[in-house]
């Protein structure tokens, strides 16, 4: 069980855009580890929620390495498409990774539902599940959500996977045309990190 703040924390996620953000969240006085010198393979996301795929990733990194790790899996739901790609959004992209063919495809899959959506507000929101697991600490999972609308088209080239395309509730810039400190403030990452920031 946790006795005392997490010193040192692995992050475990192959995905340069989620370090960046999960390392700027962490508090500076937290030494933070990344996979760059673990040559291992991601491990096969199995669990049908965002909270699961968290959780799955946190442990399997954390028993490779013996250190307390903090894993993410998020995504975009677009309610027009029974809320796809959800926890598929990652793999939308393809084995390359591909963001713009993963837009591609979520432009071309609410056209088919609708020839018309652009006269209208597509509902949408990205989600984040944080998981922490590690050696004598108490495992925890929480998550976080920002609610918003879908961009008629790619706006911004800030930001990575579906930012470009996605407009917060409230705002008229989509992610991709964000500053990362306004971003930061606000997004689905940073309403996770909150429930679990008391633990650094």
């Amino acid at each position: 069980m946790q006795r005392q703040k997490i010193r040192e924390i692995l992050i475990g996620t192959n995905n340069k855009g989620k370090l960046r953000e999960i390392r700027d969240l962490i508090p500076k006085k937290v030494k933070v580890l990344s996979l760059k010198n673990i040559t291992a393979k991601s491990p096969k996301e199995t669990s049908k929620t965002f909270k699961g795929n968290a959780l799955l990733k946190a442990r399997y990194y954390s028993k490779l390495t013996g250190k307390i790790c903090l894993a993410d899996d998020s995504g975009l739901e677009i309610d027009l498409l029974n809320k796809a790609p959800g926890i598929y959004s990652a793999r939308w992209s393809g084995k390359k990774n591909n963001f713009n063919l993963a837009i591609k495809k979520v432009f071309k899959k609410i056209k088919l539902k609708d020839k018309n959506w652009k006269k209208r507000k597509i509902k949408a929101r990205f989600k984040c599940a944080l998981a922490i697991y590690g050696p004598d600490f108490k495992t925890v999972s929480v998550i976080g959500k920002i609610e918003g609308t879908i961009s008629k088209k790619k706006l911004g080239s800030r930001g990575f996977g579906y930012d470009p395309i996605f407009i917060p509730t409230g705002k008229k810039i989509t992610f991709g045309q964000m500053r990362p400190e306004m971003k930061h403030k606000i997004d689905h990452r940073f309403k996770a990190f909150k429930k679990i920031r008391k633990f650094f």
